[in-house]
């Protein structure tokens, strides 16, 4: 049965959670369910919080989550997902993701929020299935599971299998579950409680930058930056975004400096180094590949940029933050 339509039944969640995570992922799934049972004076929802071996895990913000119990493949409920951060294969074995896709059949959906979608993948879970995952990881993630429809947005649900983003994307999406499930003024009231009022559709592409209340302000710089993060791997000229703008070079760095304090093509290069700092940090792709991927013509400039910004070669940059 779907969880996505009117019922005044408890919704039973189960929430996996692996070290590593992020609390705001967890905290945008926890919180509108909680808000939900107060705000109707009755239990819409019943969760609990269980990790690999029934020990708390930390954060990546250093605080830790005390699970209520242990991994269960023979556990049962409506609802099951898993939470997941940086290095998610580390804190789940073969075995284990096995025992994931066993569960599917026990359970009335089964999510993945942030990396979480790489383990659902992992399980064949995902297979022939539309998802999506975080921003950074999009590309990756479609080059490693071909057989999954991958999709840029904030968050997807392809029948049993819901797929998130991040934490904003999870914020929206447990308020589309409350709404599918005991209406709209609820979800409005539960939106009220965290003055949350940037609600978004679930196709809404994820940005690379979150420019907030800029959009409002300035859109034209808004948009300048959008079409900076669609042309990472093969920038364009500030001369270029200009004329697609229908604006002049010196108007559109004027409006640059006036809102970000940042020339267009100090913006841009600092963009693509964001990225490339990711792919030194969370891959293991060589440095020519990340080259390429960021745009730079040539490893050396890309080293040369990398140092200038980060004070360190991306070689060594990566070997400090594995350690």
């Amino acid at each position: 049965m779907s969880i996505f339509i009117s019922s005044e039944t408890t919704l039973e969640v189960t929430i996996l959670v692996l070290p590593e995570s992020s609390m705001l992922v967890l905290a945008s799934l926890i919180d509108p369910m909680r808000a939900a049972n107060r705000l109707s004076k009755r239990q819409c929802f019943n969760w609990k919080l269980v990790t690999i071996d029934g020990l708390p895990v930390k954060c990546t913000c250093g605080l830790e989550i005390t699970p209520d119990e242990k991994f269960s493949p023979t556990d049962r409920g409506n609802l099951f997902f898993i939470v997941s951060g940086f290095k998610q294969f580390e804190y789940i074995t073969n075995e284990q993701i096995a025992l994931v896709r066993r569960l599917a059949s026990r359970f009335d959906a089964m999510g993945g929020v942030d990396t979480g979608a790489w383990i659902l993948a992992k399980a064949g879970l995902l297979n022939g299935k539309s998802a999506t995952t975080h921003w950074e990881d999009l590309e990756d993630f479609t080059s490693n599971f071909r057989r999954t429809n991958v999709q840029p947005d904030r968050f997807v649900i392809d029948k049993d299998v819901v797929t998130i983003g991040g934490a904003s994307p999870t914020f929206d999406f447990m308020l589309h579950l409350i709404r599918s499930r005991l209406g709209y003024p609820l979800a409005l009231e539960v939106a009220s409680v965290f003055v949350y009022d940037e609600t978004h559709f679930s196709t809404d592409a994820q940005p690379l930058v979150s420019l907030g209340l800029l959009n409002d302000f300035e859109p034209r710089v808004t948009k300048a930056i959008r079409i900076m993060e669609s042309r990472l791997d093969e920038p364009i000229s500030v001369t270029a975004i200009a004329r697609k703008l229908s604006m002049s070079s010196r108007r559109l760095e004027n409006l640059f400096r006036q809102h970000l304090q940042a020339s267009p093509g100090s913006y841009y290069l600092n963009l693509r180094l964001q990225r490339a700092r990711k792919y030194v940090t969370d891959t293991l792709l060589p440095m020519q590949e990340i080259a390429i991927r960021t745009g730079f013509n040539s490893l050396s400039a890309f080293s040369r940029s990398f140092k200038q910004s980060y004070h360190s070669t991306p070689s060594a940059y990566r070997q400090k933050n594995s350690q």
